[in-house]
């Protein structure tokens, strides 16, 4: 097998490989009534100030109706809260309750223990090297996302 060939079974592997095992965590942690999907809602608000909609949305890339209908769920469950800004009382902001907060703090806890299995095994070159190289293919996938997003909005409009 070439190079292309490895490299591209290693990615589908490692997308469908991490995409289970954080599904088998947030199931794990005690949150069955939880989609991976809410777990990356709530990792976008985070868990510093609130955020407007549109601001998580672009985090997400996906567009703010797709974002309320996971932001709705995620009220339901007791994850998130919404308020309105004092500032525009049009905007609405988005935050994590206390039990979001602690399944934020349980995402992030298997995100750092990756990242350190990863790093462990590696030197510091090849860390740069690794780091480098996953930049380059985060970009691309970003790119990939903007030109999607911009292609469907013309469809859409």
């Amino acid at each position: 097998m070439n190079i292309q060939g490895m490299l591209n079974e290693v990615l589908v592997r490692l997308f469908r490989n991490i995409n289970a095992i954080e599904e088998n965590i947030v199931k794990q942690s005690g949150y069955q009534n939880m989609t991976i999907n809410d777990m990356h809602v709530i990792e976008a608000i985070g868990t510093e100030e609130s955020k407007n909609m549109t601001a998580v949305a672009h985090a997400l890339m996906v567009t703010t109706g797709t974002l309320t209908i996971s932001v709705n769920s995620l009220v339901k469950k007791g994850f998130v809260e919404r308020t309105r800004s004092e500032k525009d009382r049009r905007v609405v902001l988005v935050s994590l309750t206390e039990k979001g907060r602690k399944a934020y703090a349980e995402h992030q806890k298997f995100h750092e223990d990756m990242v350190k299995a990863v790093m462990e095994e590696l030197n510091g070159e090849e860390q740069e090297v690794l780091g480098r190289a996953l930049v380059r293919l985060n970009r691309f996938f970003r790119e990939e996302q903007a030109r999607g997003l911009a292609s469907r909005k013309k469809t859409d409009g």
